[in-house]
């Protein structure tokens, strides 16, 4: 499903080119369950933003379903984001004002969709991640677990081939971050691929394969 090869990544500040990447080679295969373990410190998210064609890298060749994104426009990188890949943040990124079933047809409405369409495939979204009753409420009203329901009811809406999911149990306690985790192996055997960027080794337990990075290489 996705291929990266020899993946460098340096920044320049000020005088000084900072690599982040360093010739990081990996693929990633439909249907696979992949963790990746990285040190809370590290440029893990760069890693995450080049997966999904936010960041470009220095040096690159990316194949995503066997098609070599050097030769893709930006607008036809955007089709693959919104359709194909999705992403679930740290950080939730819910609009305080907007309620939960509008934050989760938010996606839907690039997709040239229906409004009907698109309320009905949030609901059914909400419904798996068992928050259609909270539909009616915006993000202050909802507790940092129900939160992150929301922010992966987001990812299923428009149906994705693959997760992306960055440190998704932050901050959350032992019960709530076991829920989370089985939701995405539930979502894995439904035929999701799902990579997840973590740190902890017990959230890094439930994947099928694991990648361990170390100074900006993929050391195992």
């Amino acid at each position: 499903m996705i291929k990266l090869k020899n993946i460098t990544k340096d920044y320049k500040m000020w005088e000084n080119l900072i690599c982040v990447l360093r010739w990081v080679n990996l693929e990633i295969k439909q249907w696979d369950f992949v963790s990746i373990m990285w040190p809370s410190w590290s440029w893990k998210s760069t890693l995450m933003n080049i997966i999904w064609m936010l960041d470009i890298p220095t040096s690159w060749n990316y194949e995503f379903d066997w098609i070599n994104l050097d030769w893709l426009s930006e607008d036809d990188l955007s089709g693959i984001r919104w359709k194909k890949i999705w992403f679930i943040f740290q950080s939730y990124n819910l609009i305080p004002r907007m309620t939960v079933l509008k934050q989760v047809m938010l996606p839907l409405s690039y997709q040239w969709i229906s409004r009907g369409k698109r309320e009905e495939l949030a609901i059914q979204a909400l419904k798996k991640v068992w928050l259609e009753d909270k539909k009616n409420n915006k993000p202050n009203e909802l507790s940092w677990w129900q939160q992150q329901r929301v922010s992966i009811a987001r990812a299923l809406a428009i149906n994705p081939s693959m997760i992306l999911a960055d440190e998704p149990t932050w901050a959350l306690d032992t019960k709530t971050w076991q829920e989370i985790m089985e939701l995405l192996t539930q979502l894995n055997k439904e035929w999701k691929t799902i990579v997840l960027i973590t740190h902890e080794h017990e959230v890094d337990a439930y994947a099928k394969r694991h990648i361990l990075i170390k100074d900006w290489l993929i050391v195992k």
